[in-house]
């Protein structure tokens, strides 16, 4: 199983990230994990879906129209 541990930045370990597929193989090998799975699946509201549909098909038609995360963040942090 490949395993990635995450850290927070002081070294604790937070949290595990595993490929899709192995969650897949889990889910299958361990019926309750899929049990579990469904029932904390959280949908969206119709409303969400529309804000997020609309801000998508801004996005693909402003695709010039956008801010680099990274250098969005840096300057907000020189400003502080």
């Amino acid at each position: 199983m490949t395993l990635q541990f995450i850290h927070d930045n002081k070294g604790n370990t937070t949290g595990v990230f595993l490929p899709i597929e192995e969650w897949q193989n889990l889910k299958t090998k361990y019926t309750e994990l899929q049990k579990e799975e469904a029932e904390n699946l959280i949908e969206l509201a119709p409303w969400q879906k529309q804000v997020i549909d609309e801000r998508l098909n801004d996005y693909y038609k402003n695709t010039e129209d956008v801010a680099d995360f990274d250098k969005t963040i840096d300057a907000i942090e020189k400003s502080l």
